[in-house]
């Protein structure tokens, strides 16, 4: 089942595995590099129905990092660049669109950050604005801005981030929301900033880019959203016509090792940070921050079925993907594609490899180094580096 064609809305994808939207960290000055141009490409190359680029932020207020995306006019040329590469593979090509809110760096963007709510948030640090209407009217336009610029530059679908506590899942947790107007309080009114995005997303979409929402079962964390209310998140997604989901958990600010499982290797990370003073605060207290959530491969398919169940759309699985039984136990509970990360930062070819049957389980240990080390600059597996040494 893994390596025949799947069409999600108007895309039609030569097996059903998709490169998932893990940063690369190879964005220097919000634009496009070589390195990352060759990544996707690899991956293409290396057999992936889709890959996803990921976390490009659709207004210059949205981005937390000086080495993330920012969708705009001027890097159309380069990104049309990489999804040219990617298409010379027979891969399609998709680009994930969101805003970081609350997460985004006052010394990045040049101002206030803003978000759902004025909550301290530690993870930036940041002191946000709350957001005003013509804030969220604005915001919600952009990312329907960012659909047209996605499809100019060559991309066959968007993913569109409102998970992992960025802003869209900032308004919609009942943690970081705390407003008393009509975007604030019930589930239907923290809903509608998620739906003035999605009809944005929608109409610039026009049945010629495939829409895909990547959201949370749970935020992982007390206080946080739980499966009840993401039902009906899903449910309002499936009505206003988004043609797949992307089901997964946790808050970067909040249960990080929600999202991507295992233990954070912390003193890499501290090492790893911009400023001398978080780096020494990290290694003295990031294993309390960034505790542990253990590993266990397919670990979100327990939740992820009970949205199978209620759900009739096509439903894209991710977390704890290594090996091809895992992939066919997914597929085989009856969702149609599988998201992988740390696999094919490991082995830009797994799927190709996978195909011929010269691998059957990724050699990656889940050690997390990649990702301690993308807060400054690209993602590195460090077992490929020994290898190389």
């Amino acid at each position: 089942m893994l390596f025949t064609p799947i069409k999600i809305g108007p895309v039609q994808l030569r097996n059903r595995s998709i490169r998932a939207a893990a940063f690369e960290g190879m964005s220097a000055n919000h634009n496009v590099s070589q390195s990352l141009i060759d990544y996707h490409q690899s991956v293409a190359k290396g057999g992936i129905g889709m890959t996803t680029v990921a976390y490009a932020s659709v207004l210059k207020s949205g981005l937390s990092f000086p080495h993330q995306l920012w969708l705009r006019e001027e890097i159309i040329p380069p990104l049309k660049k990489l999804t040219d590469a990617v298409h010379r593979e027979n891969a399609a090509a998709s680009i994930q669109i969101g805003h970081c809110g609350n997460m985004a760096k006052h010394e990045v963007i040049g101002g206030r950050p803003i978000a759902a709510t004025t909550h301290f948030n530690f993870y930036a640090p940041s002191f946000p604005r709350k957001m005003n209407k013509k804030d969220i009217a604005n915001t919600a336009k952009a990312f329907g801005k960012a659909v047209v610029l996605a499809r100019e530059s060559g991309f066959d679908a968007v993913e569109v981030h409102a998970g992992h506590g960025y802003l869209i899942s900032q308004f919609l947790s009942p943690s970081t929301n705390h407003r008393s107007d009509e975007f604030g309080g019930s589930l239907q009114n923290r809903m509608r900033f998620m739906q003035l995005v999605l009809n944005e997303v929608m109409k610039a979409a026009a049945d010629k880019t495939a829409v895909l929402v990547k959201m949370n079962m749970r935020d992982g964390f007390k206080g946080g959203m739980e499966m009840d209310e993401s039902l009906e998140v899903a449910k309002e997604l499936e009505k206003i016509g988004a043609h797949a989901l992307v089901l997964s958990g946790g808050f970067v600010s909040r249960a990080p090792m929600y999202v991507m499982r295992g233990s954070m290797p912390i003193h890499t990370l501290a090492a790893h940070m911009d400023k001398k003073l978080m780096s020494v605060f990290v290694n003295l207290f990031g294993k309390w921050l960034v505790p542990n959530v253990p590993f266990t491969e397919n670990y979100f398919l327990n939740d992820a079925k009970v949205f199978r169940q209620e759900l009739k759309m096509p439903l894209v699985y991710v977390g704890g993907i290594l090996s091809k039984e895992n992939i066919d136990e997914v597929l085989n509970e009856g969702f149609d594609a599988v998201a992988i990360a740390r696999a094919l930062i490991r082995n830009p070819d797994f799927m190709q490899q996978l195909l011929e049957e010269k691998l059957k389980h990724s050699a990656c240990d889940t050690c997390n180094h990649c990702i301690a080390v993308m807060y400054n600059g690209p993602f590195k597996c460090i077992q490929t580096e020994n290898a190389i040494q």
